[in-house]
């Protein structure tokens, strides 16, 4: 059954047992491929166990449904009737979200009409070009390390002396917001750096802390924001 994936499809071959498990067996095998890519491409804090388990279950059934459809129109529409009746609804809350449910479904379907040969290459396809997208940071307008809060209690103009100390760690750095409250001395100010170490975090963490005028300092990996 292993020449049936190396030489081609197989879409008008007849049904048997041994070409349903393969197709089953082949839906499973890339719907992990296309769930391992989620997992290491993701970032954000909309990361969700359950959508990952779904990527692979949702391959799997649509391997079903090819099958049972089996080119028969009758019961291509009840199946749809089926499905019209139990509706699914869920809001993703990542646009690229939708990619991966698409990628599950179209590996699913190519499984499930034999289409071997184009549902391997389809995957691979699809891993390689993910797996370019996220280690390129292809589309980010902003390249930086790290997102920066804190609370300024001196006068605004004395925000040089924190500036040096910021360049001291940082390549690059950018005062991204700052927010003054009436009848209160300072600022607090939102800063995104690019590091010249990410290992030495902490280490800017802890001088910060002890700055005179600084408080209130949190951090946040740039990694963990989502961009939107």
């Amino acid at each position: 059954m292993i020449d049936w994936i190396t030489r081609g499809d197989f879409g008008t071959a007849p049904d048997d047992t041994g070409g349903m498990l393969l197709g089953l067996l082949l839906a499973f095998v890339c719907g992990h491929v296309v769930a391992w890519v989620y997992m290491a491409c993701h970032s954000g804090l909309s990361y969700s166990r359950s959508f990952v388990n779904a990527l692979i279950v949702l391959c799997l059934v649509v391997c079903l449904v090819m099958m049972v459809m089996a080119n028969n129109l009758l019961v291509a529409l009840g199946l749809m009737a089926v499905f019209a009746i139990v509706r699914f609804r869920n809001v993703l809350r990542d646009t690229l979200d939708t990619t991966y449910i698409l990628a599950s479904i179209t590996v699913g379907m190519s499984a499930g009409t034999r289409k071997f040969s184009t549902a391997v290459t389809g995957t691979l396809i699809f891993a390689g070009l993910m797996l370019y997208l996220h280690w390129t940071s292809f589309g980010a307008r902003h390249r930086y390390d790290l997102i920066l809060n804190l609370h300024w209690g001196r006068p605004l103009g004395e925000l040089p002396d924190l500036g040096g100390l910021l360049e001291r760690h940082s390549r690059k750095t950018a005062l991204a917001s700052q927010r003054s409250a009436q009848g209160y001395e300072g600022a607090d100010l939102s800063y995104r750096l690019l590091m010249r170490d990410s290992g030495r975090v902490d280490e800017l963490m802890t001088e910060l802390k002890a700055f005179p005028g600084v408080s209130r300092v949190t951090s946040l990996k740039a990694e963990d924001e989502s961009e939107v």
